[in-house]
């Protein structure tokens, strides 16, 4: 069983349609208990990353993501969720994260070129990094995905294992041992997203 995280932020309807839609079986929840006892981990989130992180330090199940990452559950940080792995952010000032990959997240105004419009929308292609992680094994150089952000990780190169090009390569994929995270958004991202959900589901 996969487990979504409800902690008050999120596009939980669409990613939970997602994983049905590829057979996977899925449920949204808070409870403490039922994350742990999940096989796979997905952290969605939408919105700003000091709201995102005080909600999810409230609900407590911070320290229940940190935990089960390091017994070697995969996890899966989409969108905001990404952004929430690393160790800080600096939107809005500088916020912590959970720290699971090294690296912090930096506002694209003012690192890529002025006549780019922010927030970063639409279909831009991976780029695949080093050797092909197994998150994509179904897809292919170069396939599009959806992606919608002003904000993107720096500073984790070891863990980048895709990128975009917005002005610059920026950050689009991270993975850390059992710990992943898509910038972009696979659940709105045709069948090279539910593809590379199909990916994930099939992970040990």
């Amino acid at each position: 069983m996969i487990a979504i995280v409800d902690y008050g932020v999120g596009n939980l309807f669409s990613l939970k349609s997602s994983f049905e839609s590829i057979g996977a079986e899925i449920i949204v929840s808070g409870d403490e208990a039922t994350i742990r006892n999940a096989d796979k981990i997905i952290l969605p989130g939408v919105g700003a990353f000091e709201d995102a992180a005080e909600k999810l330090r409230a609900s407590g199940l911070d320290k229940v993501l940190i935990s089960e990452a390091q017994k070697g559950k995969p996890i899966l940080g989409i969108c905001l969720g990404m952004q929430m792995l690393f160790e800080k952010s600096f939107e809005y000032g500088e916020h912590k994260g959970l720290g699971l990959i090294k690296g912090s997240v930096i506002p694209m105004d003012g690192t890529i070129p002025s006549d780019l419009k922010i927030p970063h929308i639409g279909w831009n292609a991976l780029h695949f990094t080093k050797n092909k992680s197994e998150l994509f094994k179904y897809i292919s150089e170069n396939d599009c995905v959806y992606f919608v952000h002003s904000y993107y990780a720096d500073g984790c190169d070891d863990a980048v294992i895709a990128t975009a090009e917005y002005g610059k390569e920026i950050t689009a994929a991270v993975q850390s041992k059992n710990v992943y995270g898509c910038q972009f958004h696979p659940e709105k991202s045709g069948n090279v997203g539910l593809n590379i959900l199909k990916a994930f589901c099939e992970m040990e």
